[in-house]
């Protein structure tokens, strides 16, 4: 029986049709590749995939439940849609500080404007004003304001004044926000994680062009790399991820993890270069090919993290 391995994607092109010719090109028996083909949907029954990549259902509510109800008759989802439909920025960040990662002190806020079917005595918990002197003081100034789910640098902004942030702030309607310290860095690196034990860091420049972020001269001392992957490693298996990115800020040799909820990171040939799309290609269609061998139909085939195994057996967060 041949075991097919899907790759569900948006516009992007590049790493989709790399990755499905190079699971291909490596002739496994009894496994294949494709772009996912949905033409219906019913409940509990398969999707007629061993393993779907999902590059795109953060942004395709419709496909979140396809790739759900596939896993429930034994799809190995990556990254687990249950998990990635949980997890957001705050979360990702009080994780780190209970597992020992460095992160830039970071607060959340309720959104500037009431959420639609809501009024004002819904916020009856919610203290009017906020303690604003305390939130200023605890993050400081400059700071970064960036939503507290979703990604691709939107509605981000760098404030350096309290006047700064209530300007921009009014600029932000319905999104839940955080405010996060700035991270003054001496050096800036992007990490893919995939299967919770591989891992490339590259040397990232993000106040460059988008398209010349990767173009970066830094290089790190083997203490600083094994540093580094140690930090990755924790918190792609504390959170469950299969592919992930983590984005680090080395300031004063200390590296802080600045984001690392990025379950469908940037794999484009033109934004991360040769050496790195060769790598992501070439690690993706592996580990999706040992995902493929180990699946069982009928059986939860997804990876779950430490935080979550953790919190069922009672364990303490830290070991």
């Amino acid at each position: 029986m041949t075991k097919k391995i899907g790759i569900l994607h948006g516009k992007e092109r590049s790493f989709p049709e790399a990755f499905v010719n190079r699971v291909n090109a490596k002739k496994i028996k009894g496994i294949t590749a494709e772009p996912v083909m949905i033409d219906k949907v019913m409940q509990g029954e398969s999707s007629g995939y061993a393993v779907i990549i999902d590059r795109i259902s953060q942004d395709v509510p419709f496909y979140r439940a396809f790739l759900k109800n596939a896993a429930i008759s034994g799809t190995a989802v990556i990254n687990n849609p249950f998990w990635w439909s949980a997890d957001e920025k705050f979360f990702n960040n009080a994780l780190a500080t209970k597992i020992g990662v460095p992160v830039p002190k970071t607060v959340i806020l309720p959104s500037r404007e009431l959420p639609d079917d809501t009024a004002g005595e819904s916020f009856s918990n919610l203290a009017y004003p906020l303690d604003w002197k305390g939130i200023f003081a605890y993050v400081g100034f400059p700071a970064y304001m960036k939503p507290f789910a979703g990604g691709g640098w939107k509605n981000v902004y760098r404030l350096d004044s309290m006047e700064d942030f209530f300007e921009k702030h009014a600029e932000t309607g319905q999104l839940v926000m955080l405010l996060q310290e700035e991270i003054i860095f001496e050096e800036y690196y992007r990490c893919y994680c995939i299967g919770g034990k591989h891992v490339r860091i590259m040397p990232y420049e993000p106040r460059n062009p988008h398209h010349l972020r990767y173009v970066a001269t830094h290089r790190p001392s083997k203490e600083l790399l094994k540093t580094m992957e140690e930090i990755v490693l924790k918190i792609n298996n504390y959170l469950g991820y299969d592919f992930n990115t983590v984005e680090l800020a080395v300031r004063d040799g200390i590296p802080y993890a600045i984001d690392f909820c990025n379950p469908a990171p940037d794999a484009d040939l033109k934004s991360v270069g040769e050496e790195n799309f060769e790598w992501v290609v070439e690690t993706a269609a592996n580990f999706a090919i040992e995902k493929a061998g180990e699946q069982k139909d009928g059986r939860d085939n997804l990876t779950w993290g430490e935080y979550i195994k953790r919190s069922t057996t009672g364990k303490p967060l830290i070991p």
